[in-house]
């Protein structure tokens, strides 16, 4: 029986409502000014340049490797290319969120978000989360945002945990604060090869939230990761979860 639901965040519990390319690029300018406002001495069409080419270099090798580098680390390097190295950390934190600012204004809960999630806690049904992604800061500035703070137990963030899906580990440690067995645990997510693979490699039920199915990275794994069952909305999944084996009351 089913008692314990895991969730990804971006694109699943959230949407985002703009083009992303335009988004990161907007992103850089705010962190470039903000660096500026630091008044760190910067050639800023420079570090702005060698910042947007960093993160993509780290972007495309983390898809090989799984590794998670946190954002202001990345930030330190490319900083201390420019003479920087010494700069405290509130600073860059600081800096960093304005950069965030940027994308968090297009990140928005998705409309049966809380519906499917008071359902699910109403059952019973333990509720955590697994999110890739480089600055766990700005992840729980969006919880905060949507109210859900202290809504999942455990929440799991790769920039703390230096690891992403679909790497097994991560969903070995919410069995284990759980103690609960796979197959009493579904895993909820948008990604074939992140969320949907992470939960196979462990024996974990699996829902593919499918409104996005056709981005490349999504693409790039059709017919080689089948997921257990789909969703077409959010408001699919507790139907889904009885179908796989939970219960009300449970």
């Amino acid at each position: 029986m089913i008692r314990g639901v895991i969730f990804d965040m971006g694109a699943t519990l959230f949407y985002f409502d703009a083009d992303r390319e335009a988004v990161f690029e907007q992103s850089l300018d705010a962190l470039t000014e903000a660096l500026l406002r630091l008044e760190l001495e910067l050639d800023a069409p420079a570090f702005r340049a060698a910042f947007s080419s960093a993160i993509r270099a780290y972007l495309r090798r983390r898809l090989a490797d799984h590794r998670e580098e946190p954002a202001v680390i990345l930030l330190r390097r490319v900083l201390a290319d420019f003479g920087h190295a010494e700069t405290p950390e509130p600073s860059l934190r600081e800096a960093l969120k304005a950069m965030y600012a940027v994308s968090e204004a297009h990140w928005h809960p998705d409309p049966e978000a809380e519906l499917v999630l008071s359902a699910l806690e109403a059952q019973g049904y333990r509720l955590g989360a697994i999110t890739n992604a480089m600055d766990a800061d700005n992840v729980r500035r969006l919880l905060a945002k949507a109210g859900w703070q202290d809504r999942f137990r455990p929440l799991l963030i790769s920039a703390e945990e230096r690891i992403r899906k679909p790497a097994p580990k991560l969903f070995q440690a919410v069995l284990e604060a759980w103690d609960l067995p796979p197959e009493a645990v579904v895993m909820v997510g948008d990604t074939l090869g992140e969320d949907v693979l992470g939960a196979q490699r462990v024996g974990l039920h699996q829902i593919w939230l499918a409104r996005e199915a056709d981005r490349p990275d999504n693409q790039a794994w059709v017919g080689k990761v089948v997921p257990e069952a789909t969703a077409e909305r959010l408001g699919d999944v507790p139907r889904l979860i009885e179908q796989l084996g939970g219960e009300s009351g449970c």
